[in-house]
């Protein structure tokens, strides 16, 4: 699809130019009415609540991060979870609803190749424990986009670290994230 048309138009009623804000406000709608891709499905979704135990008070995640709900480290507002912050059960499902629909979209704007449900349902849930910028950084992503999809697989175990410790939940984790990836 192209946006050159909306854009044409915005500098029609801007007078001729658009500033730099401007651009970048007028991407933020059109990646807003774009297409927003594959969903997690809900064994995607059982998956990352295995994992990201609800807790209604925050809690430091082993590493010095503050966390609340399904593994939520940042409000919907852009606030970071802090010390002494609670939260309710509805709460908890709007941050996990919030945060699960922004870790989709970043695996849908970085994968570049074909996947299966299974395989989406995987990288989402990676995506949503080490976030969307290591994700886009990955050598995990980068051999995905090559087609190299065993090379990706192998990659999941790698990400087995919490302040530069082998924790054994990320080693479940991950084992889990790789066997879901792998199943046609």
């Amino acid at each position: 699809m192209t946006t050159k048309p909306f854009f044409d138009a915005a500098r029609v009623i801007a007078g001729g130019k658009l500033t730099q804000e401007q651009v970048d406000k007028l991407n933020a709608v059109v990646d807003d009415l774009q297409p927003s891709g594959m969903k997690t499905s809900q064994v995607g979704i059982n998956l990352i609540v295995s994992f990201e135990d609800l807790k209604l008070d925050a809690y430091d995640d082993g590493v010095g991060v503050w966390t609340i709900g399904y593994g939520t480290t940042v409000y919907p507002n852009g606030l970071k979870v802090k010390q002494g912050d609670t939260c309710t059960l509805g709460q908890a499902k709007e941050y996990f609803a919030h945060d699960l629909n922004r870790f989709e979209k970043a695996v849908n704007q970085s994968v570049k190749v074909s996947i299966n449900q299974n395989q989406f349902d995987a990288l989402v849930s990676l995506t949503y424990n080490i976030g969307e910028q290591a994700f886009k950084d990955s050598t995990l992503l980068a051999k995905l986009n090559k087609g190299d999809y065993i090379g990706a697989a192998d990659q999941f175990p790698r990400w087995n670290k919490g302040g530069g410790q082998v924790m054994k939940g990320l080693v479940r984790r991950r084992a889990a994230e790789r066997a879901l990836f792998l199943k046609k």
